[in-house]
């Protein structure tokens, strides 16, 4: 497994800090589980906030070595792929990793997915109130609708993939968008597409008839 969309450090930043909202934490959570350039990647984060608390007053928050780390951080190259671990013998691995797993209590084939346009989905519980993640579910080589963003959306593809205006996106690979972003993701020809998507405001859509319907879904 090839991952070539990473979180950028600002997001491993946040994470660190515990200051995003629930949603995004258990998509940053959920790809670092999949991801292990962004673990190694993370874990130099922690060590340098580490360094960082050893070496500054904790009076007032100095901005020009938080800018410091930032930067340190952007520009630590990425490390090479490691190989993926092989399952069990004989035992297939669950398709949603921990957290992700937990959070909606089975594995995908137990889940009681929803009709909506291009796609189904599970709304995950959380609890901050502060962001919407669900599961969504788009039958290979079909689209979803065409929309833009009020806020940020993280989409982490879990099983197959799908792609945008910003390229293809296969297992491991997360996609953060915002209201610059118009797009229409299509699920690859091969599989359906399984990813954890999370926003923190509803979507924008283009079509007329799925505004109609959106404060039903939820979306």
């Amino acid at each position: 497994m090839s991952i070539v969309h990473h979180l950028e450090a600002d997001i491993l930043l946040d994470y660190a800090a515990g200051t995003l909202a629930e949603g995004f934490a258990l998509a940053v959570a959920t790809h670092l589980a999949i991801c292990p350039d962004c673990r190694e990647r993370y874990a130099v984060i922690e060590g340098a906030g580490g360094e960082l608390l050893d070496t500054i007053d904790t009076a007032p928050e100095s901005d020009a070595a938080w800018k410091a780390l930032k930067a340190r951080i952007a520009d630590a190259p990425l490390p090479a792929a490691k190989p993926a671990r092989r399952g069990v013998a004989g035992k297939s691995p669950p398709i949603l990793p921990e957290p992700l797993r937990s959070y909606v209590g089975s594995d995908v084939d137990a889940i009681r997915w929803k009709a909506m346009p291009g796609a189904s989905q599970f709304i995950i519980p959380t609890r901050d109130g502060r962001s919407v993640a669900r599961l969504l579910r788009i039958p290979a080589g079909k689209p979803v609708p065409e929309h833009t963003h009020r806020g940020i959306e993280m989409t982490l593809v879990i099983s197959g993939a799908f792609s945008d205006e910003d390229g293809t996106f296969a297992r491991g690979d997360i996609e953060v968008a915002d209201g610059s972003l118009t797009h229409q993701p299509v699920a690859t020809n091969d599989a359906d597409c399984i990813c954890l998507a999370v926003t923190e405001a509803p979507l924008k859509f283009k079509s007329w008839l799925v505004r109609l319907f959106q404060p039903m879904l939820g979306i």
